[in-house]
């Protein structure tokens, strides 16, 4: 997809001092990827708590059992 945009010329120097990108177009496209992959991990974040183990669940005894195999 084609776009004009303007970017913060700050930002984008800051950018390109943290990275070893060359372009403003790579720039853009690394920054999406990450904001990409933040956000999902955000959203694995929000399952935190939900479901959990059972009270009588006991790891250690399969540990055991497994040591036997």
């Amino acid at each position: 997809m084609r776009t004009n945009i303007i970017l913060d010329d700050d930002l984008v120097e800051q950018a390109f001092a943290l990275t070893d990108i060359k372009t403003k177009r790579d720039l853009v496209y690394r920054a999406l990827k990450e904001f990409v992959e933040h956000r999902k991990r955000l959203d694995l974040s929000d399952l935190k708590g939900m479901g959990g183990l059972r009270d009588d669940y006991d790891y250690k005894s399969l540990r055991s059992r497994e040591r036997a195999l």
